[in-house]
């Protein structure tokens, strides 16, 4: 399968390895920061197109099968309907977004087109979403048992709260009746009880750790996920290019991850 990179940054460079590791060809890079005058990137993979937009490249773009895109909250929607415009099926992993997802939904009916997003790619916070889900909701009952959050990343991320925070918060409400709300602010007063309080730290290196505790007087319980790198980030991405245009007449319309697994 032809790839386009949309977003050239480490996780970009990481979901070239892997999809070349998987056989597949990197044929199109596209970054608003890339010099192109730098040529091919990895060894043995021949030329590719190089620029700093969809409209730059423009035909370059016709031996693309699928993008790939990992850029920016500001730059993603952009990138999501030029894609969409040129019939390209885009698994996209950007987040800080989705209040416009409305919008692209809109634009992926009137393409036609292939899209399928998500907040993280990893298999592995897709079952511990569904964990956090099921105690949610068997925790519900008990009301000495409060229910808060928080999560932690690299210093150089550049959204706060995460993308799967905020989805691990919206299943989480979704899965029982105490709390209704999210809060994700400092706070300055004590959290009212339908307040579901979730907190973010930016430090180092750390590629992503997200905790839920459902704490009371007697006992804490606490549900993490611990990302050891971000190769599994990059596997699930391009993994989902794969199902969504890899059989050669890709699916049409708005998925997530949730309808790949």
């Amino acid at each position: 399968m032809n790839i386009a990179l949309v977003g050239y940054g480490k996780m970009g460079r990481l979901i070239e390895k892997t999809a070349l590791a998987r056989g597949h060809a990197i044929v199109a890079v596209i970054d608003p920061f890339i010099d192109p005058s730098i040529g091919p990137f990895a060894e043995g993979t021949g030329g590719r197109v190089i620029g700093r937009s969809v409209a730059e490249i423009g035909e370059g773009m016709g031996t693309v099968h699928a993008a790939i895109e990992f850029s920016s909250p500001a730059s993603a929607v952009g990138n999501i309907k030029a894609l969409l415009a040129a019939g390209i099926p885009v698994v996209t992993g950007t987040t800080g977004w989705y209040d416009q997802l409305p919008d692209v939904e809109a634009a992926v009916k009137a393409a036609k087109g292939s899209l399928i997003w998500s907040s993280n790619y990893s298999i592995g916070v897709r079952l511990f979403l569904k964990i956090a889900a099921f105690a949610a909701n068997a925790a519900c009952p008990y009301e000495e048992y409060d229910i808060a959050g928080y999560e932690s990343h690299h210093n150089k991320k550049a959204d706060s709260p995460s993308g799967t925070a905020k989805t691990l918060v919206e299943k989480v409400l979704a899965a029982q009746t105490r709390k209704t709300k999210a809060v994700y602010d400092k706070l300055d007063r004590p959290p009212a009880q339908d307040e579901l309080h979730f907190a973010s730290l930016r430090t180092g290196s750390d590629p992503g750790t997200h905790t839920l505790f459902f704490d009371s007087d007697a006992d804490t319980i606490e549900i993490t996920h611990r990302a050891r790198n971000r190769e599994g980030f990059a596997s699930g991405a391009v993994r989902a290019a794969e199902w969504l245009a890899g059989s050669g007449l890709p699916r049409r319309g708005l998925f997530t991850l949730d309808d790949m697994l």
